[in-house]
């Protein structure tokens, strides 16, 4: 086993070019970093091409022998620390990184019920939680405009903790000619706005493109003029809005919600004493609280976010 210890090998340097940007646009690949990722990467069929290993990393037994063995089949370098430290994003680095291909398919899956678009947005976590959000919700890819971050720079894709090899990321030239686009397969563009009169509980989510817009001045003006319904998350606090992938991840476990089937309100608990059967239903913003005591049924309905008291005699 031969240990790289010159900055100057070939398959170094061009490792280190994936840093920026444009070599990862270049080359169509980019860095992964970390034992658990690599396991992912293994694990969803990644197209990985080259590992890095500093030498460290095998003196101290840091590497699993069932990750040892699937290492093994790929094309694998073994670097000093030194080097490896050049070639490294993070502060406390585990020893090991791999060299991946862009999982970007230019083509949109017309399937799904609902399809994120992102305008412009610049925040490396943000995008990274709207990934880890679309995985978890089982949609399989998100549309992103040409200023928005890179998908694949090292800390969105620390930040996926390993949805980016499951969520395909179609980057568009030009994100209104592809909602125009993906309007003539029946979907409707979807757009957060303050000024909105419908609530997120209010609308369906069939066939919906969610455009989520800049953290600092949100949506493009020609992305909210081609809206076909704008919408808006309520808010009872003094705030005005939320962080995009907050915002994000609340519409789309609206979706959630209704594609599972919880329409609320639903039987929590049930506990019964001598004298008194009390039932706990909970729901989503929309939903009632019922208890039964000796004589009486009360009833709380939580409607438009207004509570209504009902007190039924039983006798």
């Amino acid at each position: 086993m031969q240990i790289i210890t010159s900055k100057d090998n070939e398959n170094i340097k061009s490792i280190k070019k994936l840093k920026e940007r444009k070599y990862r646009d270049l080359n169509n690949e980019y860095i992964i970093e970390g034992i658990k990722i690599l396991k992912e990467a293994i694990q969803e069929k990644a197209v990985i091409k080259k590992i890095v290993i500093c030498e460290e990393c095998l003196v101290n037994n840091i590497i699993d022998e069932k990750l040892l063995y699937e290492i093994a089949k790929y094309d694998c370098l073994y670097v000093s620390k030194k080097i490896f430290e050049g070639l490294t994003d993070v502060s406390k680095p585990q020893g090991i990184l791999a060299v991946v291909e862009k999982n970007n398919k230019k083509d949109i899956n017309y399937n799904e019920d609902i399809i994120v678009a992102l305008d412009g947005l610049q925040d490396p976590g943000n995008l990274g939680t709207i990934l880890r959000t679309l995985d978890s919700a089982n949609l399989s890819q998100v549309v992103v405009s040409k200023d928005t971050v890179d998908a694949y720079n090292p800390k969105v894709v620390r930040s996926t903790m390993g949805a980016i090899f499951r969520v395909n990321i179609v980057e568009a030239e030009n994100l209104k000619e592809t909602l125009k686009e993906m309007k003539r397969h029946k979907y409707k563009v979807m757009c957060t706005d303050l000024t909105a009169s419908k609530n997120i509980y209010e609308i369906d989510y069939n066939k919906k493109i969610l455009v989520i817009g800049n953290e600092a001045n949100g949506i493009s003006k020609e992305l909210l003029d081609m809206a076909d319904e704008k919408i808006i998350i309520p808010m009872l606090g003094k705030t005005e809005s939320l962080n995009a992938s907050v915002a994000t991840s609340i519409i789309v476990y609206e979706y959630v919600r209704r594609k599972i089937g919880i329409r609320g309100p639903f039987l929590k608990s049930l506990f019964v004493n001598k004298n008194t059967v009390y039932f706990s239903v909970y729901c989503v913003f929309v939903g009632a609280l019922v208890w039964i005591n000796r004589w009486y049924l009360w009833l709380v309905k939580i409607s438009n976010y207004f509570l209504h008291l009902r007190n039924l005699k039983l006798s």
